[in-house]
């Protein structure tokens, strides 16, 4: 199946920045959503947005750092619309920090959710992608990766972590599954509430007011991923604000 329109498409982290605005454009075109986050409220929020505007979303509290949460997100769209075709694995946090702060908890956090929610995400679809015969990983990165500075050695340890995880995956895939990466650098979000450095969190809040892009544009190149024919593959894709070095 080609383009967007009828495809049922699970997002984790859908109830705020980029899951929220991936929600609310695949609906915009033809998608039906399958909404996974920790927030129930906000998640019911961004379902209620799109069945008001004619699309179909449901929702269910997820924690990707606990496995059947997964599992339940990816049973929920098979027994409300009887497949999945893309998984949008969107959930992270960031409490970034320089090593000598050692702030382990935080380093555990990022390996929880930045690492194993994306392989929870791989346990709980894959077999549905086979059985189906098609399918499509979708996993959200980071420019941070990209390039390694000062503060955020783990987290960008993690985003690297996750790009060995797609690239591995892509070699067993076959001929019939797709995984792509996307690799948003500043984006106007509340990434920075999960960090616990107040030093590195104003830093990184000062710089996404003066540069941040719009959730949506990490929204428009996800749906380009998607919509693309199955005999193409979107390995992967950076996209920052051009003020960003």
């Amino acid at each position: 199946m080609s383009g967007i329109e009828g495809k049922v498409i699970a997002v984790t982290g859908a109830g705020s920045g980029i899951g929220r605005a991936t929600a609310l454009l695949l609906a915009r075109r033809g998608a039906k959503l399958a909404l996974g986050g920790r927030r129930v409220d906000r998640l019911e929020a961004v379902a209620d947005d799109i069945v008001a505007t004619g699309g179909e979303a449901v929702c269910i509290a997820t924690d990707v750092t606990v496995r059947a949460d997964l599992t339940a997100l990816v049973a929920l769209a098979h027994e409300r619309y009887g497949r999945l075709d893309v998984l949008v694995s969107n959930a992270g946090i960031g409490p970034v920090s320089r090593f000598d702060a050692l702030c382990v908890d935080d380093w555990d956090a990022m390996i929880d959710v930045n690492v194993k929610g994306v392989l929870y995400g791989i346990a709980a679809a894959l077999p549905m992608f086979r059985q189906q015969g098609t399918g499509h990983f979708i996993n959200v990165v980071s420019t941070s990766g990209l390039k390694i500075v000062p503060g955020q050695g783990v987290y960008a340890a993690t985003k690297n972590a996750v790009r060995t995880i797609n690239e591995a995956l892509r070699q067993e895939a076959g001929d019939r599954l797709r995984v792509t990466g996307i690799s948003p650098g500043f984006v106007q979000t509340d990434f920075a509430d999960s960090m616990t450095d107040a030093t590195m969190r104003a830093a990184i809040q000062k710089r996404m007011g003066e540069i941040a892009i719009s959730p949506d544009a990490i929204a428009r190149a996800i749906a380009f991923a998607i919509e693309q024919p199955i005999d193409v593959d979107v390995g992967d894709i950076v996209i920052r604000p051009t003020a960003q070095d």
